[in-house]
Parts: structure tokens; sequence; C-alpha cells
């Protein structure tokens, strides 16, 4: 039965080559059919072979010179590049520095011209400060009311005797000795600030100069050439002597004349003659 068994299995494989055989020859003639239909005749067959061989063939060192060479070509080609954006940002930064500094340039000169011209002008507006104020320091000049004689000093830090009072006192003008009815007269340019009767002085003119001076005219017998807020010119009649003042009725006929600077009374001796 062993016998048997093996010479079946025999029999199996012996068929299964005959039929890969077959197989085999039949696919080789299919394949040269179509060999020869797509490829033609065997000089070009050669020829494709050979180049192929030929591509095939290189050697390993020939591939890694390619390689090396390739290699070289695209480090170069990198550090051109990278050299080249180097180069143009260098430049570009140079070019911003360069633009940057003519900027600033620029800025420090129209800041040196604007400030120049801050200067002058504040120069200019100092020179014109400087001449109003010696426009509105120069001194006024006074010229006497009336002619005469001094019939009491100025007194402010002293004392004189009043006929009146019977009493020594501070006397803040000067009594001008001058006839009743006698013209008074402007001492100065100025305006009319006020006309009153004191108590004290009697019918009184009081007149605003320039550079704070004030001069007051008392003692008077009329006003009528005058009127408050009037404007006046040096020398225009104001008055005329009287006696109408309660403080010095007692003395003889004769203007009392005050003359103050900024508040303060001055001595009118110092700024004009009477005599």
């Amino acid at each position: 039965m062993e016998e048997r068994g093996n010479k079946q299995k025999i029999a199996i494989i012996a068929i299964v080559c005959a039929a890969i055989l077959v197989i085999s020859i039949v696919a080789y003639l299919i394949n040269r059919d179509n060999d020869e239909t797509d490829y033609g005749d065997v000089q070009n067959l050669s020829f494709d072979y050979e180049s192929a061989s030929t591509r095939i063939g290189k050697s390993v060192e020939e591939s890694e010179e390619e390689f090396e060479n390739q290699i070289i070509n695209t480090t170069t080609n990198t550090t051109t590049n990278t050299t080249t954006n180097t180069a143009s940002v260098n430049s570009t930064s140079s070019n911003q520095t360069i633009s940057s500094a003519i900027r600033n340039e620029t800025t420090k000169k129209q800041e040196s011209k604007t400030n120049k011209k801050s200067e002058e002008k504040a120069e200019e507006t100092e020179e014109t400060a400087n001449e109003e104020v010696v426009e509105e320091e120069k001194e006024v000049k006074f010229e006497a009311p009336v002619k005469g004689q001094v019939l009491r000093e100025f007194a402010k830090d002293s004392l004189v005797y009043s006929d009146t009072l019977k009493e020594w006192i501070t006397h803040n003008g000067i009594d001008i000795l001058a006839d009743k009815t006698s013209v008074v007269s402007a001492a100065a340019s100025g305006k009319v600030y006020a006309i009153k009767n004191d108590p004290r002085y009697g019918l009184t003119v009081i007149i605003d100069h320039d550079n704070g001076y004030r001069t007051i005219y008392s003692n008077l017998l009329t006003a009528e050439f005058v009127v408050e807020g009037e404007e006046v010119e040096q020398g225009q009649s104001i008055g005329t002597v009287g006696n109408s003042a309660t403080f010095e009725i007692s003395d003889e006929s004769h203007l009392h004349f005050e003359l103050i600077k900024d508040e303060e009374y001055v001595n009118p001796s110092n700024y004009m003659e009477f005599e």
C-alpha cells in the first residue's frame, strides 16, 4: 500500500511540473511576440540596452563626485545668496542709518532756526518793553501853578507852626503867596481827577499826570475853568486863588499846593521853582 501511495505522489508531481513547463513556454512565446511588436529590430534594443548599461555602469566614485559637486554648488549658491542678502540687509541698514542721520540733522537745523527766531522775537519784545518802560518812566516836567513867595514849606517829616490852629503840625504841601483871584494853571498836562470842597482845604482841584504823579490845588476861590474828566494841558487855567481853607483861614491869601508820586507826598520845591 505504501508503494502504491508513493507512485501516486510522484505522478501528481510530474503532472504539475509538466503543466508549469507548458505554461512557461506559452508565456515565453507571448512575450516574444510583444517584444517584436513594441521594440522593432534588435539594433534599437541593443542601443537602449547599451545606453542603460552605460548609465547603470557608472562607478561609485563618479556618483560620489557628482554628489559632492552638487553639494559644493548648492553650498556656493547658498553662501552667495546669503552674502547677497546680508549685503542687501547691511545696505538697507546703512541707508536707514544715513536717512535717520539726515532727518536728525534736518530736525536739529529746524529746531535751531526756531529757537533763534524765538530768541530774536523775545529780544525784540524785551527791547520794545524796555522802550515802553523808558517812555513810561520819562520824567514829567512841572512848572509852578502860580508864581510867588513860599509862605509855608513842605514838612512831611517835620513840624511847622499853624497860625490858624495855634499849634505845630505836619504840612504835606507848600503855601504859595498870591493875591486873591490870581489865576491858577495846571502844573503839567494831565486829566482832571476830581473837583471837590474839602472840609479842611476848601475848594480843591485834583489832576492826574503820567508816571504816577498827581497835583492838588486847594484854597481856591473858583474852579469854573475845568470839569471832572477833562484833559488839560500844562499852563491851562483851572481856577483862581481864594481863602476857602478853614485849616489855614488865618493865613494870607495863598494857593495850597501838593505833589504826589506813587501815592507818596513829595516836596514840590524839588520839581519846580515858585519865585
